[in-house]
C-alpha cells in the first residue's frame, strides 16, 4: 500500500525533515477506538494504544512513528472538522481531518431541513472542504427537482445532488469526486441513508443499515465507530456516526461565507453595529419587507450568530479560567516550596 493510495499529498511531504524522512514512518489513522488508534502504514496497519500523553487525534490525521512503531509527532492538519462537545461539556470534539470532500446528507422526506443544511454548510465553510449536498430517497419524492432548487439557493454554485441510495446508476453521480487518493466524509442525520449510499459506493455491506419509523420517517444511527475505508475507485471514504446535537463555535468566516447574501446587505445598512432588528435604514429588514431576502435564512443566521458567539465565548472564559487557575497553583507550590527551605 503507497502513500498515495493512503492520501498522501505534497503539503504532508513539506512537514518532515529529511531527518524524519529517513528515520521515521508516516501513518494514517483509519480507525479510532475508546482504546486505540488502528494505523495504516506502507507495510500494514498497526494499533497505537491511546494515552493521555499522546495530542488528541482522530480519523484521517497523518503522523510519524519511529521504526520501533512509537509515537514520533502529529502532522500539521489541511481541514479539520470539529464541533462543541455534546451537552454542557466545554471542549472541543474532533469529528474528522484532512478531507478533502463532504457530502453533507439529507433525506427528501419529513427530515428535510434548510436549516440543518446551512449549519452543515456553515462547517463546510469553516473547515474549508468542498461541501456537496445529497439528497437521498429521491425515489420516494414526487418533486424532487423542487427540493434541489430550494439548496441550491443556499449558496451560489452549490452542487446538489438527487439520488436513490439503493441504484448503482442514481449514485454513479458521485464517482467524479470519488478519485485515487482523495478522502471524502459523509454527514448527516441519523437515517437519512448514508450508510445505504455507502454500502451501494462500496459495492457491499460495508455498513449495516436501519428500519425507518413509519411514523416520523427517522431512523436510529447505525454507524458507531470512524472509520476510513478504501472504496473500488481508489478514492478514502469516511463515515461518522449521525450527529443529532450540532453545535457551532469559532465559526464566523464559516457563517459569513454560508450567508454572504445577508453579509452584503448588512454592508448597506445606515449604521456600522446595525442588529438588524428594528434600526432606521437597515438594508437587511428592507431586504426581507420586498422579498428578497427568505425570512427563514434571515432567521437561522441569527440563530447560528448567537449560537456560536455564545459557545466560543463560553470556551474562551474556560480556558482563561483554566490559565488563571493554573498560574495560581504554581504560585501556591512556590511559595510552599519557599517556606520548606526558611
Amino acid at each position: 500500500m503507497s502513500l498515495a493510495t493512503l492520501g498522501w499529498k505534497p503539503y504532508y511531504q513539506q512537514q518532515l525533515s529529511l531527518n524524519e524522512w529517513d528515520e521515521c514512518l508516516p501513518g494514517r489513522v483509519l480507525e479510532q477506538h475508546k482504546s486505540h488508534l488502528e494505523i495504516a502504514l506502507e507495510s500494514g496497519s498497526v494499533k497505537l494504544e491511546m494515552s493521555h500523553q499522546l495530542p488528541n487525534m482522530t480519523v484521517g490525521d497523518w503522523l510519524l512513528l519511529t521504526k520501533d512503531l512509537q509515537f514520533h509527532r502529529l502532522l500539521d492538519r489541511q481541514s479539520i472538522i470539529q464541533r462543541k462537545a455534546p451537552g454542557s461539556d466545554l471542549k472541543y470534539q474532533l469529528i474528522a481531518a484532512n478531507i478533502d470532500t463532504m457530502f453533507i446528507t439529507s433525506s427528501l422526506n419529513r427530515d428535510f431541513s434548510l436549516n440543518r443544511i446551512e449549519r452543515y454548510l456553515v462547517l463546510a465553510r469553516e473547515s474549508e472542504i468542498e461541501p456537496v449536498v445529497l439528497l437521498t430517497k429521491a425515489d420516494l419524492c414526487d418533486e424532487p427537482e423542487a427540493y434541489v432548487a430550494k439548496v441550491q439557493q443556499l449558496e451560489p454554485g452549490l452542487i446538489v445532488e438527487p439520488l436513490n441510495g439503493l441504484d448503482v446508476n442514481s449514485a454513479a453521480v458521485l464517482q467524479h469526486w470519488c478519485k485515487p487518493g482523495s478522502t471524502l466524509a459523509f454527514l448527516g442525520s441519523s437515517g437519512v441513508g448514508k450508510s445505504t449510499l455507502i454500502n451501494t459506493l462500496m459495492q457491499s455491506q460495508a455498513q449495516s443499515t436501519g428500519v425507518i419509523s413509519d411514523t416520523s420517517e427517522r431512523g436510529r444511527h447505525t454507524t458507531t465507530t470512524r472509520s476510513l475505508k478504501f472504496m473500488p475507485s481508489g478514492a478514502l471514504l469516511m463515515d461518522t456516526p449521525g450527529i443529532r446535537e450540532l453545535q457551532l463555535s469559532d465559526c464566523e468566516s464559516g457563517i459569513e461565507a454560508t450567508f454572504s447574501d445577508v453579509i452584503a446587505l448588512a454592508l448597506n445598512c445606515r449604521f456600522s453595529d446595525c442588529q438588524h432588528i428594528h434600526e432606521p435604514g437597515c438594508a437587511v429588514q428592507k431586504a426581507l419587507q420586498h422579498g428578497t431576502l427568505d425570512q427563514r435564512r434571515f432567521d437561522n443566521y441569527l440563530k447560528l450568530n448567537k449560537e456560536q458567539a455564545f459557545h466560543s465565548a463560553t470556551l474562551a472564559e474556560r480556558k482563561a479560567h483554566d490559565k488563571s487557575l493554573g498560574r495560581l497553583y504554581k504560585r501556591v507550590q512556590s511559595e510552599a516550596t519557599q517556606k520548606k527551605h526558611r
